[in-house]
């Protein structure tokens, strides 16, 4: 204690321990911390170490420092026990108590509301520990095991195989369907199922007498992640109401006991549009979702497309199994957005990046994500784009040639969702020729203006900006007038609220952009082919920002992110999207016009 400082720090941080032999208090409080570390004995061990620096640290908290305080506001009497009728008249009158016992929740209308009758009474009894009255003892042995237990350290990640993954087996169809608990499995992770618990959807079901199980197999595990499904919900919500378990959490379906998320809990939801179990509509869904703490929840919804043809769907919802889980390694990628210090819908949205391919990447990277990056290579006169002429042939030798050729040639990391002609009819397409535009207006006046605005709102949202991941690449096809309108008009080339075409409601107003070049010339967006057989199609980098998935509905105003701010951009899937929908006309720049056949 008196040799090394940090030693003192961490065992009895109120102290100098350096004065440790001409301090006699000092001296004293470093005996007593030996004897209570030592108990009986002459020597203190590691677990008894690690116990003693445990309980101390929860000692310090305020919480626990008012464990008394609050156990007196309850014991209006001086009796030194509570009944549960006592219990719930001061949940009911005194917000501190509420705030203590139930954070977050809104225990005024426990006589009103079923919902939060059930949560108080479930809390009494999970202190109480299955008697009728509760002493300060339990008071404090409740809230001490739930100060210490609940909140594990979200650490940075790593390798999937040093992260731990709690499991609660009901709901989460270990024997029915266990393909999403082999999937866990097989990407690496540490796993406990805990399966000894009854299905909780009974009526009357006394959720409180099992979390003390639960949390048992917890302690001993020491999860980094507790997962759950469908009626596995009514367990962590249990949870989270008594304060047992404040770490990173997924939840596979919305179990309609869930009405809030818990404050500073990275959590992540994942919900279908055509759950047949627990419908709930996205309004719903982004309600519950926008209950918790700002950039620590994510909602991994999938909707259903608009309709292509009267009854026809590009893409479907997830049913209440949820088969999209199961593709992209997507049900591994919310466990690891879950666990990321930068929060799970940054981390999910970063993960795009890895459905392209290796050379798409590093042409990407090459031609720039920024659009600073744009004028490297210009022509025209100071690279300012003001000349009469706009499009700048590119020689077919040239590096820059070879990069856009490459990004529009690439075939994604993973199989696409939509059907395409047979990848060896898309081998034989030939880039014939490349254009750089070159419009200064354009890029000065909508372009750059609008980035900017999303730096500044990613700022004030607490969000790191990434060039490449609120960023990246897309093509768009359009027919020779308006193609030749997009590269130079000179205030915004795209007018999202003008776009429209015979797939234009699928996912909402704007102008649509694709990941992959294949799609939009399978598509015929590129219009009539010329004389000669050739085709065009427009490469542009677009600024997505912080998307949310489209929604047919949607008529160019976006959702709230974290008002007063709005998501970016919307796009076809939240785990592997191919489809881009800009609402501004400043959000993204024609790059390149190409020419193939």
């Amino acid at each position: 204690m008196q040799r090394d400082p940090s030693v003192g720090r961490i065992v009895l941080p109120d102290h100098d321990s350096s004065r440790l032999l001409t301090d006699e208090s000092t001296y004293d409080a470093v005996d007593s911390a030996f004897a209570n570390m030592a108990g009986s004995g002459q020597r203190v061990t590691r677990k008894s170490f690690l116990a003693y620096v445990r309980r101390f640290r929860a000692d310090k908290t305020p919480k626990t420092r008012a464990i008394r305080d609050i156990f007196d506001k309850i014991d209006v009497d001086g009796s030194g026990s509570i009944s549960k009728l006592e219990f719930m008249s001061a949940m009911q009158q005194d917000a501190d108590v509420n705030e203590f016992v139930l954070p977050g929740a809104d225990s005024s209308q426990v006589m009103h509301s079923e919902w939060c009758f059930d949560a108080v009474d479930a809390a009494f009894e999970a202190i109480a520990a299955g008697k009728k009255r509760i002493c300060v003892d339990d008071f404090e042995r409740y809230f001490y095991r739930a100060t210490v237990s609940a909140t594990p350290m979200v650490k940075p990640l790593t390798n999937r195989s040093s992260r731990r993954v709690f499991i609660i087996g009901p709901g989460f169809a270990l024997q029915l369907n266990p393909a999403q608990g082999k999937l866990i499995e097989a990407a690496g992770f540490q796993i406990h199922w805990c399966i000894s618990v009854p299905n909780p959807e009974q009526p009357h079901f006394p959720v409180s007498l099992y979390l003390g199980q639960i949390m048992a197999e917890i302690d001993q595990f020491q999860p980094d992640l507790v997962a759950c499904a469908s009626k596995g919900g009514v367990y962590v919500v249990a949870l989270w109401q008594m304060g047992f378990w404040r770490g990173p959490t997924l939840l596979i379906n919305a179990h309609p006991s869930c009405k809030r998320l818990p404050e500073n809990v990275p959590v992540v939801l994942a919900h279908g549009a055509n759950d047949e179990v627990y419908p709930t509509s996205r309004g719903e869904l982004d309600r519950l979702v926008a209950t918790g703490s700002p950039n620590m929840s994510f909602l991994y919804y999938t909707p259903n497309s608009g309709e292509l043809s009267p009854g026809i769907l590009t893409r479907t919802g997830d049913s209440h199994n949820q088969d999209s889980l199961l593709q992209n390694d997507c049900l591994p990628r919310l466990i690891d957005a879950a666990l990321a210090p930068e929060g799970p819908e940054v981390h999910m949205v970063r993960t795009w990046r890895h459905q392209r391919s290796q050379e798409r990447l590093e042409a990407e990277r090459w031609l720039g994500l920024r659009p600073e990056r744009l004028r490297e290579r210009w022509a025209s006169r100071g690279r300012r784009g003001r000349d009469e002429q706009v499009l700048f042939p590119v020689a077919p030798s040239s590096d820059e040639f070879k990069r856009v050729a490459a990004a529009f040639k690439a075939t994604p990391a993973e199989d696409p969702a939509y059907n395409l002609s047979p990848q060896e009819e898309w081998d034989a397409v030939q880039v014939l020729g490349v254009e750089r535009v070159e419009n200064g207006p354009q890029q000065d006046g909508g372009f750059t203006p609008y980035c900017e605005n999303v730096y500044q709102a990613f700022a004030a949202q607490g969000i790191k900006f990434e060039a490449g991941v609120h960023t990246c690449w897309a093509f768009h096809g359009a027919d020779t007038t308006a193609t030749e309108s997009i590269v130079t008009n000179q205030v915004a080339g795209f007018q999202p609220l003008a776009s429209g075409s015979r797939n234009a409601a699928l996912w909402g107003s704007g102008t649509y952009f694709a990941r992959d070049a294949h799609y939009v010339a399978d598509s015929h967006f590129c219009g009539t082919p010329a004389p000669d057989g050739t085709r065009q199609m427009l490469m542009c980098l677009i600024m997505i920002g912080m998307p949310c998935v489209g929604d047919p509905t949607h008529r160019g105003v976006l959702p709230f992110r974290q008002k007063p701010h709005r998501y970016n951009s919307t796009v076809d899937s939240l785990s592997c999207p191919e489809i881009f929908v800009l609402q501004h006309p400043g959000a993204a720049y024609p790059a390149y016009l190409i020419t193939f056949a």
